[in-house]
């Protein structure tokens, strides 16, 4: 059994839309993230717009003719966007920041994988398809601390941690991918 993977540039992924549900069900439905199934159809929703973004890539793993993984990623346009989580990450960084560091670079949004792929090294090649070509090396993105398997993961990958909830421990934190040239201008925690 292989899992191979492919790389998408334009709206030929919306193809794979169910699969690709099934997946953020299997991801994102179960704890720590416990979303209700109604998010997976927005997400689907969604796709149809984010796959005609400036700059959109995505990555799906399918074994045996099924997908068992994805990532989606695009161009951060600048002005800095004000949807979804786009607030708390411009909070976090500040407006000269946000503008340095994330507008004009790849933006990744979705990284989900199969329960029964995890532990694999599929995220990682997923992961790494969608930001290989990242402008600059420039690539960030966003998740919730909730999950500590997630941030840790993702500092494995050589991920910088750009921001910091509150002491509770709570909220989203912007990460730099590990060619990001602003990784190192990242202050420590207190």
């Amino acid at each position: 059994m292989s899992t191979g993977i492919r790389v998408f540039g334009d709206t030929a992924l919306l193809r794979q839309a169910p699969g690709l549900r099934s997946v953020y069900v299997d991801a994102f439905c179960a704890p720590p993230w416990a979303e209700d199934e109604c998010r997976a159809d927005e997400f689907v929703k969604r796709l149809v717009a984010d796959a005609r973004r400036p700059g959109f890539t995505a990555a799906t793993a399918s074994c045996d003719g099924q997908v068992v993984g994805f990532a989606t990623a695009w161009i951060t346009p600048a002005p800095f966007p004000t949807d979804r989580c786009h607030p708390q990450a411009g909070a976090g960084l500040g407006p000269q920041r946000t503008a340095d560091w994330l507008c004009g670079a790849l933006e990744v949004d979705e990284l989900a994988v199969r329960a029964a792929a995890r532990g694999t090294g599929l995220a990682a090649r997923l992961l790494a398809a969608v930001t290989a070509d990242a402008p600059g090396g420039r690539a960030w993105l966003l998740t919730s601390v909730r999950s500590t398997r997630a941030l840790s993961f993702y500092r494995r990958q050589g991920w910088t941690q750009a921001t910091h909830p509150s002491p509770e421990g709570r909220g989203s934190v912007v990460l730099l991918g590990p060619r990001h040239p602003a990784r190192t201008l990242v202050p420590l925690p207190l």
